[in-house]
């Protein structure tokens, strides 16, 4: 057996010049599926859960996985299975966190625009906890909970004004931003609310963004949390927990960043004088790095000035974030041919310019039906697929101890057309 260490990432790698996951042959997958197609590690979702859960042993904590990041129905149902608990966005999510086999306990329901009916089903069910954007939206839950003859446990979203470091389309804590309230207004809202009737105040809750490759924000942000939830206490609020959101990136380009360690390091000690449980809610830092979206060249041709352009099968309608983010992910071919490597636009279908995955990507040769792999695809990437252009959605696959499944079988133009007339 040969392994092309320039090729390895992760669960991905080419062993004898064929792209595996975890040991699987990706190319027999396509040959049973078809493109495009995702292709997750069951493997690598349960080792970077792990990461984090052992990384937090030294202090009470829950991990709440963001179904955000991929909300399709076996992965939750994995990680429910090794024992994580869910951070919802929307009533949508917490139906799938049900079927996965969660209890309603188990649900941290978040999001900036809940509507009525989102809350009032959710205070129905009694979820573990609702972190509430704004001081009306409190009083909402109250007048709901009360209505039903039920009490809501509440937390408050903070907006820390703590620059992220990452994209702006995914900073959430800076005041600019559209999340949370004012640090400075979050002591008066629960002053004036800690006593009505219904509303159990039980969490404070942050979170400044995604894809944080730097400590110092996590920090700041721990530590301004910290410092209301000492506040609270002293007013007589009876907290259960500190949330400290998500946010932890991966490594899309190779270079060194920070950990699961290196995150729980700077963030306890801020923490642990406060004596209570601290909420986790990591999407993309458990699942980004255990997907790959697998596609087909379907064309190839040159520019006048010497581009070479290899169009793919699959474009922003089956994985956006190039181009609404601009990110950056790897691109290995499936089989590489032999040959001179040279720069490569790697591009979709759909017919917007901004429909690129890669700008002169330096790659091996590129044929007509020739296999791509779009690493690090596991979060936002099926997720956030669309039919624009007429696209089905993609399959979706997981590999498990050397064997796979359809998680998702492809979407049909009957099923796509299925709510029109």
């Amino acid at each position: 057996m040969i392994t092309c260490p320039s090729l390895v990432y992760q669960s991905f790698t080419h062993i004898d010049g064929e792209l595996t996951c975890d040991g699987v042959s990706v190319a027999a997958i396509v040959t049973r599926v078809g493109t495009p197609v995702y292709i997750y590690s069951a493997h690598a979702i349960r080792d970077a859960y792990r990461s984090i859960d052992e990384a937090f042993a030294a202090c009470p904590h829950a991990i709440h996985y963001a179904l955000k990041a991929n909300s399709t129905l076996a992965i939750v149902r994995l990680l429910r299975a090794i024992g994580s608990r869910v951070d919802a966005n929307s009533g949508g999510e917490i139906e799938v966190a049900l079927r996965a086999g969660c209890e309603p306990r188990d649900i941290v329901f978040t999001g900036v625009g809940k509507t009525r009916e989102e809350l009032e089903r959710a205070v129905a069910l009694g979820v573990g906890v609702i972190n509430a954007e704004s001081a009306g939206e409190l009083d909402r839950m109250a007048a709901i909970a009360a209505a039903q003859g039920r009490d809501v446990r509440a937390a408050l979203r903070v907006n820390p004004d703590i620059d992220a470091g990452s994209h702006p389309n995914i900073s959430t804590g800076l005041r600019i931003n559209k999340f949370g309230v004012p640090l400075q207004d979050a002591r008066a809202i629960y002053r004036e609310r800690r006593s009505r009737p219904g509303l159990r105040l039980v969490g404070v809750h942050v979170h400044i963004g995604s894809q944080i490759t730097t400590i110092d924000p996590l920090r700041k942000a721990a530590r301004a949390l910290a410092g209301l939830a000492s506040e609270l206490r002293a007013d007589g609020v009876a907290l259960e927990h500190v949330d400290v959101g998500g946010g932890l990136g991966i490594p899309y380009e190779g270079r060194p960043m920070i950990g699961a360690s290196e995150y729980a390091d700077a963030v306890i000690p801020e923490l642990r004088p406060l004596g209570l449980p601290v909420l986790l809610e990591p999407g993309r830092a458990i699942v980004g790095r255990a997907g790959a979206l697998v596609t087909r060249v379907v064309d190839r041709k040159r520019s006048p000035e010497g581009r070479q352009f290899a169009v793919l099968d699959a474009g922003m309608a089956e994985l956006i974030r190039p181009a609404l983010y601009g990110s950056y992910h790897r691109i290995v071919p499936v089989r590489p041919r032999q040959g001179p490597e040279g720069p490569w636009d790697i591009v979709g279908p759909i017919c917007e310019s901004s429909d690129v995955f890669a700008r002169e990507r330096v790659l091996p040769p590129l044929d007509v039906d020739d296999l791509v792999a779009v690493l690090d695809a596991g979060a936002y990437g099926a997720v956030m697929a669309s039919n624009y252009n007429r696209h089905l959605l993609p399959a979706e696959v997981l590999v498990d101890a050397g064997h796979w499944s359809v998680i998702r079988r492809r979407q049909t133009l009957d099923e796509m057309l299925a709510l029109e007339s």
